[in-house]
């Protein structure tokens, strides 16, 4: 008997061979072998302590900053999504996430409560637990300018902490272990004027809206920054601002960000990314390191 017939027994959703292309901004990809929404922390810790270890797992938040490859992701993929993942509260001058809450929801919360500090999240797409994973931010601030602590599951479902310093958080990058599924995190604010706050965000808002393509099928930044260098510049000085390959693109608006334009397959998305890399390391020699995650096998 296979792992898929001898699932946990969960009070949330097991699905198996679905679809996963409508949970990606990108709309492209194969199915999950089985897709798990878990009911809420404690089903998913059960979940993990049950499932065979040899079984992969992979957590998928709103899909924002992810390409699923066409053949689809196998093993288990974890979706935390409603309220049970999705819970902010106000403590005094603290913010408490889960790990499904929006960034942007976040500084929203933040800013009514008068606790400024967290408004760059007004501009970062996704969830707390992908911050987490990756040390998001935008217009020059990150993750760890504002973390206090987290907790998570580990693989067998055991609850591990971290503090800030734990993480050892680098430029789009933590060195936590890539298995940690986040459950929460506390944000420390600084008590300030709310009305100056949301000034701030609105302002974040307003140049996210005018130099990025958020009403297209995109899934973020593509590439990292290299040191002393912006991605963006890269990607133009080589000619691929508004280029077709395939169904993809990288936007005429914002040459970091890649689009699905014309019913794109995976395949054509990492596709054009790597030739763009390859050009811009025979052009100028830099290396551009992915932001996005490309997860999953290519179609048979």
């Amino acid at each position: 008997m296979s792992w898929r017939e001898n699932l946990p027994q969960v009070r949330g959703k097991l699905l198996r061979d679905e679809n996963l292309a409508p949970f990606t901004w990108f709309r492209v990809g194969g199915p999950a072998e089985v897709l798990f929404l878990p009911a809420d922390p404690d089903d998913l810790s059960g979940f993990l302590g049950q499932l065979p270890t040899d079984v992969p797992v992979t957590v998928l938040g709103v899909g924002s900053n992810v390409i699923i490859r066409d053949g689809g992701v196998e093993g288990v993929v974890i979706r935390l999504a409603g309220k049970a993942f999705a819970e902010i509260i106000i403590d005094e001058d603290q913010i408490i996430a889960d790990a499904g809450a929006l960034d942007s929801a976040v500084s929203r919360a933040a800013a009514k409560a008068g606790l400024a500090g967290l408004e760059f999240y007004a501009g970062v797409p996704g969830t707390i637990g992908g911050a987490l994973t990756m040390n998001a931010g935008c217009y020059g601030r990150e993750t760890r300018d504002v973390l206090s602590s987290a907790w998570g599951f580990d693989r067998s479902g055991d609850v591990v902490t971290y503090a800030l310093e734990d993480f050892g958080f680098t430029y789009r990058h933590s060195q936590a272990p890539a298995d940690i599924i986040w459950m929460q995190a506390i944000f420390q604010g600084i008590a300030g004027d709310p009305v100056a706050i949301t000034a701030r965000m609105d302002d974040i808002t307003r140049r996210r809206e005018a130099s990025q393509p958020i009403r297209e099928k995109t899934g973020g930044s593509t590439f990292k920054n290299p040191e002393g260098h912006s991605a963006w510049t890269l990607v133009d000085e080589a000619g691929w601002r508004g280029k077709p390959y395939g169904g993809a693109m990288f936007s005429p608006q914002h040459s970091n960000f890649m689009i699905n334009a014309s019913e794109a397959m995976a395949t054509d998305l990492e596709g054009l990314g790597e030739t763009v890399r390859a050009d811009v390391l025979a052009r100028t020699g830099i290396t551009l390191e992915w932001e996005i995650r490309r997860l999953g096998k290519p179609k048979a």
